[in-house]
């Protein structure tokens, strides 16, 4: 057995001799514990390394981006003119079915900000005529 180690630490040895191609049953008995409990500890999710500030960080950069995408998707599907472009009456009905759905999951979304942040969509709602 190699010492008392704290769980965290005890997991990260089994995650590392198991990177290296120690099979369960080798790291149990390298470490002086069970096989289940190297099953477990192997199955168990790593801790985040990052801080709640920086997990939070990250997070508002991803939704960041994710509306500049969105703002990208837009302008594209708006300057393609898809109403305009002659198609057959199977894409037309396909492409429509896929505008209608888009919006619902879109305005589903802006529903889901107001209610989440009533006082900055109060002003948007009557700075754009929006209901």
């Amino acid at each position: 057995m190699t010492g008392a180690l704290t769980v965290a630490q005890r997991r990260t040895q089994v995650r590392q001799l198991a990177q290296t191609g120690s099979s369960n049953r080798q790291i149990a008995a390298q470490l002086g514990i069970s096989k289940d409990t190297v099953r477990r500890d192997l199955a168990t999710p790593e801790a985040p390394t990052q801080t709640r500030a920086e997990r939070f960080a990250a997070r508002v950069a991803q939704t960041e981006s994710a509306m500049s995408q969105l703002g990208a998707a837009v302008q594209a599907v708006a300057d393609a003119k898809p109403a305009y472009t002659p198609v057959d009456e199977e894409t037309a009905r396909r492409w429509y079915a896929e505008l209608l759905a888009t919006a619902d999951r879109l305005m589903a979304h802006a529903n889901d900000f107001a209610d989440y942040y009533p006082s900055a969509t109060a002003c948007a709602t009557t700075e754009t005529g929006a209901p």
